[in-house]
């Protein structure tokens, strides 16, 4: 996935533009971006903070740490399980 130009705080930022009732053309046409763009930013950043954003992203990132973790975890146990009933 592409990695995107415009931070989060930028983001919510726009979203809190358009709750003030800036239009969402000018608002697009500022950010350089589509009008998807900026609803798929809407219905997942809407009603969230700098704070509350910084901590789902806290989250997300200790997620994909702990999904990881499990995955190194189940190679390992799935690797000695099979060393341990093979016969000698």
């Amino acid at each position: 996935m592409k990695k995107t130009r415009i931070s989060e705080s930028q983001i919510v930022s726009a979203i809190k533009q358009h709750e003030s009732g800036k239009s969402t053309s000018d608002i697009c046409r500022e950010l350089g971006v589509h009008q998807a763009t900026f609803y798929t930013w809407k219905k997942k950043y809407s009603g969230m903070d700098s704070q509350e954003l910084r901590r789902m992203k806290e989250l997300e990132e200790e997620n994909r740490r702990l999904k990881q973790m499990y995955a190194d975890l189940a190679l390992d146990h799935k690797i000695l399980k099979d060393v341990l009933s093979k016969k000698f």
